[in-house]
């Protein structure tokens, strides 16, 4: 069995933290949890101190405040990489991203694949609890950045991701440059320039119900420039 360990950022999701640890061990009771917060302050730091307390196989990494997605999952995957886990999968804390597919992308990584993606735009995928302008943005925003990079995925914007260790070790992790959804298109862009092999996995995407999405403008137009960025360095190469 692969030593797997699954990287959650972290930021104001006291309400989800429990819940979201107990499902992933109900899904998968041998995968560890590395909890990232940003110094919550509602006080989620110290619920994931609680459950790593009580739990061996969770760890928390404390972070000095809010520096961001991107960032967070580039230090989780790091201390995974030291501590010597074979797969490291990154799961939104939020229960948006259901760990009843763990075993999905596990298989897949066994099969063969090096970075396995959580898909809501292929046979078998989709969202619930979204209305149209939340549809229109996720869509339209993998459909563009598809385009303009000229690769298979159909959902670049996925945060739902489990990595073979080899394929990290081998990008250039110092040389990512994005946050929030332009993170997950950078990522994905680097394992397929690199030549890994890229699995989409259907998965149902269930918006929050607790807390407070993470989603803005800024995040949104970071991506829609970062994707032109990455174009270059295409043309460049």
């Amino acid at each position: 069995m692969p030593r797997v360990l699954v990287v959650t950022p972290t930021y104001n999701e006291r309400d989800n933290l429990e819940a979201f640890v107990g499902r992933v061990h109900e899904a998968r009771p041998d995968a560890h949890v590395l909890i990232v917060d940003d110094a919550s302050p509602d006080g989620t730091g110290r619920v994931a101190d609680r459950l790593a307390g009580r739990d061996e196989r969770v760890r928390v990494l404390h972070r000095s405040g809010k520096l961001g997605i991107g960032s967070a999952y580039l230090e989780g995957f790091r201390v995974g990489l030291d501590a010597g886990y074979d797969v490291l999968v990154q799961m939104d804390t939020d229960l948006s991203h259901d760990p009843r597919y763990l075993t999905d992308f596990l298989d897949a990584i066994e099969g063969g694949a090096d970075l396995v993606l959580g898909s809501r735009n292929i046979p078998g995928g989709g969202v619930e609890g979204w209305g149209p302008g939340r549809h229109f943005l996720s869509k339209g925003g993998s459909l563009y950045s598809r385009t303009i990079l000229g690769l298979p995925i159909r959902d670049l914007t996925s945060g739902y991701k489990a990595w073979r260790r080899e394929v990290l070790e081998e990008l250039d992790l110092g040389g990512v440059r994005s946050e929030g959804y332009s993170f997950q298109i950078e990522m994905t862009w680097r394992a397929l320039r690199r030549g890994f092999r890229v699995v989409e996995v259907p998965i149902v995407f269930v918006d929050r119900t607790a807390g407070r999405s993470k989603m803005s403008r800024q995040i949104f137009l970071e991506a829609v420039l970062m994707v032109w960025k990455l174009r270059l360095d295409d043309l460049r190469a």
